[in-house]
């Protein structure tokens, strides 16, 4: 009996000292930080196995994994068809949740944001004398307005919608910028007080994403490069890796890692739909759909990411944290998980840690601002030995006008813009396309998912072409832009080249993909010319311009 009981109090004993044990390694990471301050430094790639094991520790503890940290919806920028109707995010955000984040704003700028302060300034000095670009947004054409927008024009009405208003949804905190970053509790809730990536969502409207000289966009675009990433997840769906990334103001955006130099042209055996996308593609759609003046993509910009502090160290992705590992030339690389690409023999790879990629901003939340996937009319078949019906039928067009909503309005107006906007980039990949709810059938079409465009400067894919040449129909205000890009002093290859200057990832695209561009533009003005040879001005040329009188410079072809 007696060595029973020593034997329980040998037992008791023991596991006492395993729990104290299990205590004192949860606590000796906190200890271990606040000893070392606020160093993030990123560790050499050789130090890498000895410190990955501080990040496998117990999912509660700090040095593990961390606690969910909120996201919210996901935007749809897959390939899926249906993609948009169920890329939620895993996590959701509250407005107060926000409001902390916000209080926690860091006042000392990173190397990314003083590198693009720097490049920014070089660039306004460089373009005071003469620049292209500016004379260009000064045209009476980049000048024309918008219709006076009511309540049921702009996708969200800030002084009534309480999901904008703090103060109204019980978070009195966040009422306005006070010093030193903190948000101060006295004074009254403005929309200039919100995150940039807040007052670019609450500018949408019917007509546009963003307006011509919108000061927000500049400042989004330097927040993508420059704030400092909070949560790192893959992005569901599609054949490719896709990450989201959550910045500290609780902005979101979709990084496409790079795959390919910007020398690699797509192989000419290679089907489109089994090509990589390219980040630097995703940049250069941003900067031509903006000087195209369509605004239908979302802003881009390009950024230098340390896969070790800003990737791996503060993702709560275990499946992704997983593919993380150090190749035979000492770089650390990773692959993740989707359909296609994702494998040791697709891994991307830093040198040592770092890599470039693309962040385009995030939309707003579906649960806010729904949105409705449209098909492709011009879809393709997606298949090696298939052809579509547009493929076959040189007719199709007709049957296109009689079915809504091309039937009447701008809907099939705007799928002629966005064909030239793909024919230019060289793009095959629009399988799909989307719309904001609330705008029903009158409104934009958003050009989502640019990765595949600008894989062959050699080569020019005049099945691209295709609705153009079956409808023979465009818009005035297109038609005359596109003139005026083919001019010496507007010309589109030196508008480009000095827009994407302005990039940290400068040079995006290399020469041959810019004089790549003029020369596709000579083809689509061709194509319009014949058009109108054979129907005439009228029939082809839609005035969405009314009795505007607009010095365009330009003589239209009758």
């Amino acid at each position: 009996m007696i060595l029973f009981r020593k034997f329980r109090v040998l037992i008791l004993m023991v596991f006492l000292i395993a729990c104290s044990m299990h205590i004192m390694i949860d606590l000796l990471p906190k200890l271990e930080r606040r000893g070392s301050g606020a160093c993030s430094c990123s560790h050499a790639p050789s130090e890498e196995p000895q410190n990955w094991a501080k990040h496998r520790a117990k999912p509660g503890s700090e040095s593990g994994w961390p606690n969910k940290h909120t996201l919210r919806i996901l935007q749809d920028f897959s390939n899926e068809p249906n993609s948009n109707l169920s890329s939620h995010s895993l996590e959701k955000i509250s407005i107060g949740e926000r409001s902390e984040a916000l209080k926690r704003m860091e006042q000392l700028k990173t190397g990314d944001e003083r590198r693009y302060a720097t490049r920014d300034a070089a660039f306004r000095n460089a373009a005071v004398g003469g620049s292209k670009l500016s004379a260009l947004f000064q045209h009476p054409l980049y000048a024309r307005p918008l219709p006076a927008l009511t309540d049921e024009d702009t996708l969200f009405n800030v002084n009534t919608d309480i999901r904008f208003d703090p103060k109204a949804a019980e978070n009195p905190e966040w009422q306005g910028e006070g010093k030193d970053g903190d948000y101060s509790p006295t004074g009254e809730i403005s929309s200039d007080s919100y995150p940039n990536w807040l007052r670019f969502h609450i500018g949408i409207n019917r007509y546009e994403l963003y307006s011509r000289h919108n000061s927000v966009i500049d400042a989004m675009l330097k927040d993508l490069v420059s704030q400092r990433i909070t949560s790192v997840a893959m992005k569901s769906g599609g054949t490719q890796l896709k990450l989201i990334m959550t910045f500290q103001n609780y902005g979101q955006a979709l990084f496409k890692p790079m795959k390919q130099t910007r020398e690699q042209e797509t192989p000419p055996d290679f089907f489109y739909f089994s090509d990589f996308e390219r980040h630097n593609a995703e940049i250069a759609a941003y900067h031509l759909d903006r000087i195209l003046d369509f605004r239908r993509v979302p802003p881009v910009a390009g950024r230098l990411v340390n896969m070790t502090k800003e990737i791996r160290d503060v993702t709560r992705d275990k499946k992704l944290w997983r593919t993380f590992f150090i190749s035979p030339a000492n770089n650390i690389c990773f692959y993740g998980e989707c359909s296609y690409y994702c494998s040791t023999e697709h891994a991307l790879c830093g040198k040592p840690d770092q890599i470039e990629g693309s962040l385009a901003a995030f939309l707003p939340d579906l649960a806010l601002a729904k949105r409705r996937t449209w098909r492709n009319p011009w879809r393709r078949s997606y298949h090696k030995r298939k052809k579509a019906e547009w493929e076959v039928d040189p007719d199709y067009c007709e049957e296109v006008k009689q079915t809504p909503p091309y039937d009447s309005g701008n809907r099939l107006l705007d799928i002629m813009d966005m064909t030239i906007f793909d024919f230019l980039m060289g793009n095959m990949d629009r399988h799909h396309y989307e719309t904001f709810e609330k705008f029903g059938n009158e409104t934009f079409i958003i050009h989502l998912d640019n990765g595949r465009g600008f894989g062959k400067h050699s080569h020019d894919e005049l099945s691209i072409l295709v609705p153009l040449s079956q409808c023979c129909r465009i818009k005035k205000s297109t038609h005359l832009r596109l003139q005026l890009l083919v001019k010496k002093e507007y010309r589109l290859s030196a508008l480009m080249e000095e827009s994407l200057q302005t990039d940290m990832l400068s040079p995006i695209l290399i020469r041959p993909h810019l004089e790549a561009m003029d020369r596709r533009l000579h083809l689509v003005l061709q194509v319009l010319a014949d058009c109108i040879e054979k129907e005439g001005y009228i029939n082809v040329v839609e005035d969405d311009m009314g009795t505007e009188v607009s010095n365009t410079d330009t003589v239209p072809q009758r």
